[in-house]
């Protein structure tokens, strides 16, 4: 089956945002590294998607005019096969991808990048629901530390945890960068 490695805005937008914090980033960018690296050594098409929002001025970390909108300082360098733009949580949302992935028969999705909750977890929702096998590998997301409506703090582990427990035999068979890459090769 033919896959292709998805990275969902994994760009500096997050780093303005109060929210963020550099606790997790080298642990997520070692094993999203490791996962382009382990697809561009394999042949395995890798796709980029940018998360473009709100009103298009400077002090907008993701508005273009803010500059923001590139990738992560720190993560591995590559070439996508292809590039998309979005503005829904859903990577398959008005973008083209659908299109790209059906006309280059991609039947098996990896999903990484950030948020694991929100763009990472809607995209894979999505995907399984039109029909594309997903490989969701928790460790090559990110994702921050929030606040239940209660006021309680809900720590990135548990929102991690809790997205795997709902995603797993659901929607996703939820890997590590090493199954990922295997069933990629299979």
């Amino acid at each position: 089956m033919k896959t292709c490695l998805i990275v969902i805005d994994a760009q500096e937008s997050f780093r303005h945002r109060p929210y963020s914090t550099e606790r997790d980033i080298g642990p997520y960018l070692a094993a999203q590294n490791a996962l382009i690296e382990g697809c561009r050594a394999a042949g395995v098409p890798i796709l980029r998607v940018f998360h473009v929002d709100g009103p298009e001025r400077s002090d907008n970390p993701f508005a273009i005019a803010s500059g923001h909108v590139r990738p992560l300082e720190g993560l591995a360098d590559f070439q996508p096969a292809a590039s998309f733009t979005k503005h829904r949580h859903s990577a398959l949302v008005n973008t083209g991808l659908d299109v790209w992935l059906t006309q280059n028969g991609i039947g098996r999705i990896i999903v990484s990048g950030i948020r694991t909750e929100q763009c990472c977890e809607t995209t894979t929702r999505h995907a399984s629901d039109l029909g594309w096998q997903i490989d969701y590998v928790l460790d090559a997301t990110l994702t921050f530390d929030m606040t239940q409506p209660d006021g309680r703090p809900l720590p990135a582990a548990d929102i991690k945890a809790r997205t795997a427990t709902v995603l797993q035999d659901r929607f996703a068979d939820v890997c590590s960068v090493t199954q990922a890459l295997e069933r990629a090769v299979a």
